[in-house]
């Protein structure tokens, strides 16, 4: 594995073969964190993505360089971490195998089960303590850290949960036979 601190060559790219790519990757947040096990890919000409309707006071970060969060808040309620990647698309992360800081997780989100402390985008975002100050930061610094696989594991692709507009886009990625992803493809 390598460390990526500001590889934005990485993410100026598509935000599908990103999102295939961070399969396998560990990811932390001031030290908590883990595998990142399943991600969805939103690209600007895609009805399901914050940027489809152009820039917003909320999804400005999306429209930013590459290799920065974008933050939202879903449904009122949980905080989602995005990944930047060309202007207008983003990376969802939908699910990390927890490895490190797994009882700050569980204090965080009040669940014992490792499996189920960040199986889906809003437990990811409360496990690791996401929040609308970390919006536009770049992925490359403090509080974040995030190390790429050295090689390519084995991926699952289908399409994506949770959404209602483009539902056909084969754009959810998660590593093959993985029990930690949000849901099973």
């Amino acid at each position: 594995m390598h460390r990526l601190t500001s590889d934005v060559d990485f993410f100026a790219r598509s935000a599908v073969q990103v999102a295939a790519d961070l399969i396998g990757a560990d990811f932390t947040v001031s030290g908590v964190g883990g595998t990142i096990v399943e991600t969805e890919a939103y690209l600007p000409d895609d009805a399901a993505s914050h940027s489809f309707a152009g820039t917003t006071a909320r999804n400005r970060a999306m429209f930013g360089p590459p290799a920065h969060a974008y933050i939202y808040l879903s449904y009122g309620l949980h905080w989602c971490l995005n990944f930047v990647c060309l202007p207008g698309s983003a990376v969802l992360i939908r699910a990390i195998e927890p490895r490190w800081g797994i009882d700050t997780m569980r204090a965080r989100r009040g669940v014992r089960e490792e499996r189920l402390l960040c199986s889906g985008p809003g437990r990811v975002g409360q496990a690791l303590a996401i929040s609308r100050e970390l919006d536009g930061l770049p992925l490359g610094e403090d509080p974040f850290r995030l190390t790429l696989p050295s090689t390519k594991p084995p991926l699952a692709a289908g399409i994506r949960v949770g959404i209602t507009k483009a539902v056909e886009q084969p754009w959810r990625f998660g590593l093959a036979g993985s029990s930690f992803v949000s849901r099973k493809f």
